[in-house]
């Protein structure tokens, strides 16, 4: 096995995980509805989730762990995927809620500072920030 094809399959199954954390918020409030499905198909196809995978993962997303990045601006990008999933039907019930702190810590923000970093995450998803503006907005909290 080639260096390409372990940082292929570390790669893969990073995605294949962070997509599992986002479902489990997808269905934190007990369903999914056709905006977080049609959110859910979108970001498949860009983290590369094979059909199979989805399936399973609908099936039972708690059996993935989540793999905190290591890199800051990494685990920013998986926060604001994970917030405008909860976002997708604009309510933010208490499951979501606080399935997303879970996943916050998990993602290695502290559990101290979790709940301000989530508020400004919703803050600047129901604006409609892009990535980039998410990032610097963000980035500029913790100075």
């Amino acid at each position: 096995m080639s260096i390409l094809d372990l940082y292929s399959s570390a790669f893969l199954e990073r995605n294949r995980d962070h997509f599992a954390a986002i479902v489990r918020v997808a269905l934190s409030d007990g369903g999914i509805n056709e905006e977080e499905r049609a959110f859910l198909d979108r970001l498949a196809v860009n983290l590369n989730i094979s059909e199979e995978d989805y399936a399973a993962i609908l099936v039972d997303p708690a059996k993935y762990p989540i793999n905190p990045p290591f890199f800051y601006d990494s685990r920013l990008e998986r926060l604001y995927d994970l917030v405008r999933m909860v976002y997708a039907d604009h309510i933010a019930d208490e499951e979501e809620t606080a399935m997303l702190h879970k996943l916050g810590v998990g993602l290695g923000f502290t559990p101290g500072n979790v709940k301000y970093i989530i508020a400004k995450a919703y803050d600047l998803v129901s604006h409609g920030v892009d990535l980039d503006t998410f990032k610097e907005e963000m980035k500029h909290m913790n100075r």
